[in-house]
């Protein structure tokens, strides 16, 4: 039975495609003429070339496949142009999901994100929250609640498709890397002076992409499941990290009415000089919610075992570290700690 996987190239895609190679499926995945396979290029895959808005190319993809991974996302927090992330995000899901029809796909796995149900409530937020489209913040959340009703509606049409929510992945493989990894890599070179008061929920990556292939068996059609780990404030993970490689921990706490600030000023520079924004508008918009939530439902009615939160990250650490993301000079700092 060939199993689609698309988003392969990326974060998360890639692990997901790596451990259903490694439970001995066959594995077909789509890949856009610009994309990389580094992430994937030792596993044994069948590529085919298109683009998620493109259905011609689905139709391709979806030949002779039977169960679907949707994993593919444009994960952004600043695009030059927003119009890119809906067509990707929303747009995309759209065709895949008519093809997936079409082809009659009996298994159908869309990755949404924490972000949908992760909203201000006085308990902690379940795959039960129902948020509202206007409590998104930014292009990226607001695009992929609507690609995930999209995904649940075509359920409600018949399609077997199943929601898998992964909190925020963190380990090694993160090649781009995504938004995350961005923040471990600015307190691995240093790049951190300091801290927002927010809060994530945290799941290794490995495990997150365990818990897709739990969902696909397990998951009742229809249904949304979280895959995440711990709750931890932002300011605990970086304790976390100094623990683990030896280096300090910023202390400054930062405003977020002062992080606000710099970020717009950051913005509108990196246009001028028509560069990507170091410091998104976005990012620290979202940063002002805690995105604490309840993930017991997977482990309860799929038996989805996360491991700790501190072991994914070290392993993202050795991973940069290995792979030259690391300034060597604080990579001796690291040894020097650790000897």
């Amino acid at each position: 039975m060939t199993t689609l996987v698309t988003g392969a190239s990326g974060f998360l895609g890639s692990h997901v495609a790596r451990q259903l190679v490694a439970r001995g499926d066959p594995v077909r995945v789509l890949m856009r003429p610009s994309s990389t396979n580094r992430a994937v290029g030792d596993l044994s895959l069948e590529y085919v070339t298109g683009d998620l808005r493109d259905p011609r190319s689905l139709e391709r993809a979806l030949a002779g496949v039977k169960c679907v991974f949707h994993v593919a996302a444009d994960y952004r927090l600043w695009a030059r142009k927003s119009r890119d992330i809906y067509d990707s995000n929303v747009g995309g899901t759209k065709n895949l999901l008519e093809a997936a029809k079409r082809a009659g796909v009996e298994k159908f796995v869309y990755t949404s994100t924490v972000a949908t149900v992760a909203v201000d409530r006085p308990e902690l937020p379940t795959e039960a929250t129902d948020a509202r489209l206007e409590e998104m913040v930014g292009h990226y959340k607001r695009s992929k609640w609507m690609a995930e009703a999209e995904a649940l509606k075509a359920a409600k049409e018949g399609l077997p498709l199943v929601v898998a929510m992964p909190t925020t992945p963190v380990g090694p493989g993160d090649w781009k890397p995504t938004p995350t990894g961005k923040i471990v890599l600015d307190f691995l070179n240093g790049k951190m002076p300091g801290y927002v008061e927010t809060g994530l929920n945290f799941v290794g990556a490995e495990e997150c992409a365990a818990g897709h292939l739990l969902v696909a068996e397990k998951g009742r059609v229809g249904e949304r499941y979280l895959l995440g780990s711990e709750n931890l404030t932002l300011k605990a993970m970086l304790d976390m990290l100094a623990g683990i490689t030896g280096l300090p921990a910023p202390a400054l706490k930062i405003p977020h009415g002062l992080a606000l600030g710099v970020a717009y000023m950051n913005t509108i520079f990196s246009r001028l000089v028509g560069k990507e924004p170091q410091i998104p508008v976005e990012g620290v918009k979202i940063a002002r919610h805690m995105m604490f939530v309840d993930c017991t439902r997977a482990q309860r009615e799929l038996g989805f075992k996360p491991g700790s939160v501190a072991a994914a990250l070290e392993r993202a650490v050795r991973w940069y570290e290995a792979n030259g993301y690391v300034n060597p000079r604080r990579v001796k700092k690291m040894q020097r700690a650790a000897a």
